[in-house]
């Protein structure tokens, strides 16, 4: 034990911090680029898809459910995506393991938009 220079017990040194690791950080960082890139792609395929419904028959076709399930999907995936960074974010600098988060981030916002998918599908028949 320690003493200090009266001969004193002194306090113990403070615990060492964790080891930040490397392979985590790129994992985590990769996995959340590509979570942005497959959300640019879902939003921009989910609005072209949205363009060529004007010879939509209303008989079999609902244009407003085709517009409210692919907003509704990019709009879950984009408070997921929101939510996942944040929560990986904070992992990394706690430096705790970190790439779970990143990849349950990416799969649920490709859930998301596989249901919005289905919903459009759906609204036109």
């Amino acid at each position: 034990m320690s003493t200090d220079e009266m001969g004193y017990p002194g306090y113990p040194p403070p615990p060492a911090a964790p080891q930040r690791s490397v392979a985590d950080m790129v994992v985590s960082i990769v996995v959340l680029l590509l979570t942005v890139l497959f959300g640019a792609a879902a939003a921009f395929f989910g609005v072209f898809s949205l363009a060529f419904l004007d010879h939509c028959p209303p008989e079999t076709c609902s244009v407003d459910g085709a517009v409210e399930a692919v907003f509704m999907s990019l709009a879950a995936a984009a408070g997921i995506g929101l939510v996942g960074l944040i929560v990986t974010v904070v992992q990394l600098i706690r430096r705790k393991t970190a790439w779970p988060f990143a990849v349950g981030t990416l799969l649920l916002c490709a859930l998301s938009v596989f249901f919005g998918i289905v919903g459009y599908s759906a609204a036109v028949g």
